[in-house]
């Protein structure tokens, strides 16, 4: 036991002995190493010292020199801005120099001009005194005075005067006459159209002679429905492969012209067929209509007028005015204005437009109250033509007053286009007239459905309403309108009365 605790105690003062010899040992070692660092690290402060003292002195070097060139370039500068503001005084020393002799100049002008107003004061002055001792000496003033000589001198020269005027006023006249028929010359040769126009009749051709007897039926049956139908006398004689429609009026005629050539082409004639192709040829003829007014204002080249409008022109192709076809006038007139115009420099569409619409009243002025110029102003401002369009046709027989150029230039035009020789024939003109007379005399009477003046205006064919007349009333309606006819119409020779009656009885079975 004892020997365990001595044991230990050797073991634990060993220990203690080697610790402080190690702790001995290690100090020794650090203090030998630490003097090696700081050796070093001192080194280094030495090194880094002569370093910085070297670039420090570089630097300072660097900043005088630059400072020396900032010096350098201020004084360049300073230099530069002196000379500068010398030269800009200079110039304001002889901008001054200069704006005072400006100054000098305006006040010697000043002065100039003053002297020149009072120079001319004085002499308007000098004049006004002059001129009122001459009234003074004369005992005439200026006015009176001027007068005086022109008087003197127009009653010295009197004669001599008045010959000069008439002979100027000759030679103006005799001039705008040349200037005025040269024009007219150029225009009238510039359009030249036919004016051969059918006046009574219109001729169909037929295929063939046998056609003859298909159209006149049996016991005359589709002969007499086809004039019943459209008021015309259908001439068949010896005329080769032809047919003559005989009407004054030129719808009538056409419309029975249009139902033979349909006719014709079917080759089914009777009096059931004849009745249907009077129907149809109000469509075709509505198309004929329609077609000669769109080849009228595509002649004249004419744009931008109503549809409608143009249907109320085309309808002026079955109309005539003293037997001149007034469609075909109307062109003409177009024409001739527009030439005139282009001429005399004034606006040729509006003379177009006015001369080919200035008969348009003539359309429906059998249907209208009123002159043919006042229905057409109302139907040309219903459709919206311009005002220097109505202006230019309403004055062409002077009921309007001339209110353009183009007025003037349309009458002309008319007159020109009426004036051709052959173009109006005022004996026919007349006859047409007597014979509407004639039909609006017989259509007045009750009872009365429809009549046709034929046989150059000796026969009348009336249709009365079968229910309204009866057999002995239709001979005391012919003896009625006879007695009317003799009363109130002239007419050369003798007027056949015909009265027909006809009772159909139409029944369908189904």
């Amino acid at each position: 036991m004892d020997i365990g605790i001595g044991a230990l105690a050797a073991i634990f003062i060993s220990l203690g002995a080697g610790s402080v010899l190690g702790y001995i040992a290690r100090q020794t070692i650090a203090k030998s190493q630490l003097s090696t660092a700081e050796g070093q690290a001192a080194k280094i402060m030495s090194e880094a010292e002569e370093k910085a003292k070297q670039e420090l002195v570089s630097a300072k070097t660097k900043s005088l020199e630059m400072i020396e060139q900032a010096e350098d370039k201020m004084k360049d500068r300073e230099e530069k801005i002196l000379k500068l503001e010398q030269r800009i005084e200079k110039r304001e020393e002889s901008m001054d120099s200069k704006m005072e002799e400006i100054e000098r100049g305006r006040k010697l002008l000043q002065e100039k001009a003053d002297q020149i107003r009072s120079l001319h004061t004085e002499a308007k002055k000098y004049q006004e005194d002059q001129i009122k001792k001459l009234e003074e000496v004369a005992g005439l003033t200026q006015a009176e005075a001027q007068e005086r000589i022109v008087r003197e001198v127009e009653e010295a020269h009197k004669n001599l005067i008045a010959q000069k005027i008439v002979k100027m006023e000759k030679d103006g006249v005799e001039e705008l006459e040349s200037k005025a028929n040269n024009i007219m010359a150029q225009v009238i040769q510039r359009y030249a159209r036919s004016h051969a126009s059918e006046i009574m009749t219109s001729t169909v051709p037929i295929p063939s002679e046998d056609m003859k007897g298909k159209i006149i039926g049996k016991e005359g049956r589709n002969i007499r429905v086809l004039e019943k139908l459209t008021g015309v006398e259908v001439l068949i004689d010896d005329t080769p492969e032809a047919v003559i429609v005989s009407s004054f009026d030129p719808v009538r005629r056409e419309r029975a012209k249009i139902v033979l050539e349909m006719l014709l082409q079917d080759g089914r004639i009777n009096p059931a067929r004849i009745e249907e192709a009077f129907e149809q040829s109000e469509k075709e003829l509505n198309n004929r209509i329609r077609e000669a007014g769109e080849a009228a204002v595509y002649e004249l080249g004419i744009a931008g007028l109503d549809p409608k409008l143009i249907h109320i022109l085309g309808t002026l192709r079955y109309r005539t005015s003293f037997k001149q076809n007034v469609l075909l006038h109307s062109i003409e007139v177009a024409f001739i204005a527009g030439a005139l115009a282009a001429e005399l420099g004034y606006d040729v569409m509006v003379a177009k437009k006015a001369g080919l619409l200035h008969d348009i009243g003539k359309a429906i002025d059998h249907k209208v109250e009123g002159t043919h110029v006042s229905i057409g102003i109302k139907i040309l401002e219903k459709f919206g033509i311009q005002k220097e369009v109505i202006y230019g046709m309403r004055s062409h027989h002077e009921e309007y007053p001339y209110a353009s150029p183009e007025a003037f230039i349309v009458t002309a035009a008319d007159a020109i286009s009426a004036s051709r020789p052959g173009a109006r024939r005022d004996t026919v003109e007349n006859y047409i007239k007597r014979l509407e007379e004639l039909e609006a005399l017989v259509n007045s009477f009750e009872g009365v459905d429809k009549s046709f003046a034929i046989q150059a205006g000796r026969e009348v064919r009336i249709f009365v309403n079968p229910e309204k007349v009866d057999d002995a009333g239709a001979v005391t309606l012919a003896r009625s309108i006879a007695d009317r006819v003799q009363d109130e119409l002239k007419y050369p020779g003798e007027i056949r009365i015909n009265v027909m009656r006809e009772t159909r009885a139409v029944e369908i079975a189904r």
